[in-house]
């Protein structure tokens, strides 16, 4: 019984083998073809394709996605204050100039500008003597905007007189002697020039603007 039983695996086995192999497709035996032709008519170029290395592999995959270049986002710029003069011969320019909408002149008054003030001193080299001193006591100073206060130094800047006032105080306290409270711009009225949306297109265009804003840098918006 068991010989029968191993004969009959074998001849199983036998007729597996030929069947999977076409032997049997004259006698109507064979597996059936799994084949799609129209997928290898959609092919494109299929002998350019190629395995990667490792090393390239990782070097894809670290490669930011290609993207259209996006162009940088517009910022608001300014620049003033302007006189009224000033402004209505910067006023003609823009609007020759400049896309209608893309520019404004406000009217503004800006506070003045109270300082601590230390000065004036007979030379820079006395300038830098103090400028020295007061580093060490922990003390920072400030250009000033007026230049008829130079040579000097200001220990900070404020839109009020009692605010300076204070601030003296404090600085008299470390050590400072000869610091005292002065108006260095008094208030101002007059206009800013302000740009929205300032591209690269109207960036360049301002280029030429520039002998009409009166040596007024433009600035970003506050």
């Amino acid at each position: 019984m068991l010989r029968v039983l191993v004969l009959a695996l074998l001849l199983s086995n036998a007729g597996y083998f030929a069947w999977t192999h076409g032997l049997l497709a004259d006698y109507g035996f064979a597996p059936a073809i799994q084949s799609e032709p129209q997928r290898l008519a959609q092919q494109i170029r299929p002998e350019a394709m190629r395995l990667l290395s490792a090393s390239e592999a990782r070097q894809l995959a670290g490669s930011p996605p290609s993207a259209a270049v996006t162009p940088a986002a517009a910022e608001c710029l300014q620049a003033g204050l302007f006189t009224e003069q000033q402004a209505g011969a910067l006023r003609t320019r823009l609007q020759s100039s400049l896309p209608a909408g893309s520019w404004s002149l406000e009217s503004s008054v800006e506070p003045g500008r109270w300082i601590v003030y230390m000065g004036q001193y007979t030379n820079e080299e006395a300038l830098a003597k103090k400028r020295g001193e007061l580093r060490q006591l922990g003390l920072s100073v400030e250009p000033l905007v007026n230049p008829a206060l130079g040579p000097g130094l200001s220990l900070g800047h404020f839109s009020a007189q009692a605010d300076a006032e204070r601030e003296l105080a404090k600085a008299v306290q470390r050590g400072v002697r000869t610091a005292k409270v002065v108006l260095e711009r008094p208030e101002e009225s007059g206009l800013w020039l302000k740009l929205p949306a300032v591209d690269a297109s109207l960036r360049a265009r301002l280029e030429a603007l520039k002998p009409q804003l009166e040596g007024k840098t433009l600035q970003t918006c506050r």
